[in-house]
């Protein structure tokens, strides 16, 4: 038999349910959710991946703008690009 013990705190989760099947093909990626701190450093990861030329621009667009803006002037300093503003 249930106690009320266990049932009282699921309470909140009961407006989730219709959800349930939506996120039941997520739970093979439970184990992984102590990495979702490190989810801000994917584009900087991603930066170091040999993408195609094609793709190479889409870690930055998922950077903030400051470290984007930041990043695209080393690049281009490395580059030899001197913009004059």
């Amino acid at each position: 038999m249930w106690s009320l013990r266990l049932v009282l705190p699921l309470l909140p989760l009961l407006p989730l349910l219709p959800l349930l099947p939506l996120l039941l093909p997520l739970l093979p990626l439970l184990p992984l959710l102590p990495l979702l701190p490190l989810l801000p450093l994917l584009p900087l990861l991603l930066l170091l991946l040999p993408l195609p030329q094609q793709l190479r621009p889409l870690p930055l667009l998922l950077l903030p703008r400051l470290l984007r803006v930041t990043l695209e002037k080393e690049i281009d300093d490395l580059n030899g690009i001197h913009l004059v503003k």
